[in-house]
């Protein structure tokens, strides 16, 4: 049922901003009308591709060279959004024109809509190439611990986050020699059936002192109880509002499960619980997938919080979209309370493969 009603909701609110990019945009471009055929053509394209895009995200009937083709469709969804800000806030100068010769306002809406389709072009392809490239390595140095931290987050498995990428983000890890390696949630964003043999993938990280992982709240919509039962049969350590000691390098390492536990009343976050029995003789990493997760220390203050789940804003300008919910959205910040935070923009991504003003990341804390 919640699968039907998001499905339906999807449909009717691209449709209204594909329609709406009809009306507005295409419909008043000062062309012939063999182009807006072409455009509207083009444009409706886009919706049905779309459409398959979610076919795609929830299946596993498309190709994956079709899907990242589609998935590109998401971004260009996108883009048509920003575009019909732009574009309104252009026909209120517009109209402020009306003192000025006919030929001449012409000749500026044809200049202001002919900069903003170049303009759109050059967006969706740079986000495009920026989204192809490989995660980088993002050394952060804090003294805090003597000991190395490798950091990952939403790592999304499923659709194009395939096995040949986990297996190379393995091995990116593996070269770092990491004491510890701790997944910030969001590593599953399909159903667990299809993907079982690449979370195994993950077995095959070397981590001196364990790997530890918690829920992001995209598990939450895969029978999270089922990823549960999965996970516990790997190498990795699932900390559901719980810690472990690590006696060899005096750490404590706190895990919560995610917010929206609270919303779907299941797995519900406890951070009491998380941090009962902790040794306060040793520093403290505490894992939590949002940012947000700041706002209920209430007197907890571990020497390092590790969150995920922004993706570092992921398309530019929506980053800024992401700090109305979150406190931070990307790298390394103080805290009052004395306690540092590491956002991590993502290893993967979520919905169209690009990126403009984020990068892909691993995080490695020396």
């Amino acid at each position: 049922m919640r699968t039907f009603i998001f499905f339906t909701l999807f449909l009717l609110v691209f449709f209204s901003l594909h329609y709406l990019f009809y009306s507005r945009v295409i419909k008043k471009l000062l062309v012939s009308d063999k182009i807006k055929r072409i455009l509207t053509t083009l444009v409706g394209i886009n919706f049905i591709f779309n459409i398959l895009y979610v076919i795609g995200r929830y299946t596993d009937i498309i190709s994956n060279t079709f899907y990242y083709i589609f998935s590109l469709s998401i971004g260009m969804t996108l883009v048509l959004f920003l575009y019909l800000i732009l574009h309104e806030v252009l026909n209120l100068f517009h109209k402020t024109l009306k003192n000025v010769d006919l030929s001449k306002r012409a000749f500026i809406k044809k200049s202001g809509d002919g900069v903003m389709l170049a303009a759109a072009t050059s967006y969706v392809a740079v986000a495009a190439y920026e989204g192809a490239k490989e995660p980088v390595v993002n050394v952060v140095k804090l003294e805090k611990f003597d000991f190395s931290i490798v950091q990952i987050s939403d790592l999304h498995i499923g659709g194009l986050i395939d096995k040949a990428f986990v297996k190379a983000s393995v091995k990116k890890i593996n070269a770092l020699k990491p004491d510890i390696v701790c997944l910030t949630g969001d590593m599953i964003d399909t159903s667990l059936e299809s993907i079982k043999e690449i979370i195994l993938e993950l077995n095959n990280i070397e981590s001196k002192h364990g790997i530890y992982y918690i829920l992001g709240n995209h598990e939450y919509f895969h029978n999270p109880e089922k990823i549960i039962d999965f996970v516990k049969q790997t190498k990795l350590t699932l900390l559901l509002n719980e810690n472990i000691q690590i006696d060899a390098l005096n750490v404590n390492i706190v895990g919560v499960t995610d917010r929206i536990g609270y919303r779907l009343d299941k797995l519900q976050p406890d951070i009491h619980k998380a941090f009962k029995g902790c040794n306060t003789q040793y520093k403290t990493i505490f894992l939590a997938h949002q940012p947000k997760f700041i706002e209920e220390l209430a007197y907890y203050t571990p020497e390092l919080i590790l969150s995920g789940h922004t993706h570092g804003g992921q398309v530019w300008p929506f980053e800024y979209l992401v700090r109305l919910q979150q406190p931070y959205v990307k790298g390394l910040h103080s805290l009052p309370n004395g306690s540092h935070i590491y956002v991590n923009s993502g290893i993967g991504f979520w919905g169209p493969p690009m990126r403009l003003g984020s990068q892909a990341e691993i995080t490695y804390i020396v």
